[in-house]
């Protein structure tokens, strides 16, 4: 255990043209090897299919919430961060206590902070988007129709 410690890295990920889900596969898998993972620029996450579903299939799961009262949930996120990080978490094993520890690593921001942009980024080549940005949704986009209004 000491040992993959020490082998750990701080790595900061640009999400800016990336589909979601293989950015999230492959932070997923960094998170458990013991890497701290920053993601900036989550609002320009890319969501592929078709525009309209994405939205219709968001909008329908914000319907759900408890029969008693919506203080006990459950909770939608809106904003884009929040969007990214449980995607990842989707894919960590959270009960188990290696799959807690990795999600304590992760941090996702909305934009790229002040101390994160002299580092340099890490790329995943096999995750970025192929096709022209048209057919893709922002997850900017998705938050904006959800209700966020942006900061």
């Amino acid at each position: 255990m000491v040992a993959s410690m020490k082998s750990a890295k701080i790595m900061v990920v640009d999400a800016q043209g990336y589909i979601a889900g293989r950015l999230s596969s492959h932070i997923a898998k960094s998170l458990l090897n013991g890497n701290k993972v920053i993601v900036v620029n989550a609002e320009k996450v890319l969501l592929s299919g078709r525009k309209s579903s994405i939205i219709n299939e968001y909008l329908k799961r914000l319907e759900i919430s408890s029969v008693i009262s919506p203080r006990h949930g459950p909770f939608h996120p809106r904003r884009p961060d929040t969007i990214l990080s449980k995607m990842i978490r989707g894919m960590l094993p959270i009960r188990k206590a290696k799959g807690l520890e990795a999600l304590k690593r992760l941090r996702v921001y909305v934009g790229v902070p002040e101390q994160y942009k002299t580092f340099e980024k890490t790329k995943f080549e096999d995750a970025i988007a192929k096709k022209p940005l048209s057919f893709y949704l922002t997850l900017g986009e998705l938050s904006f129709r959800l209700g966020w209004k942006g900061e």
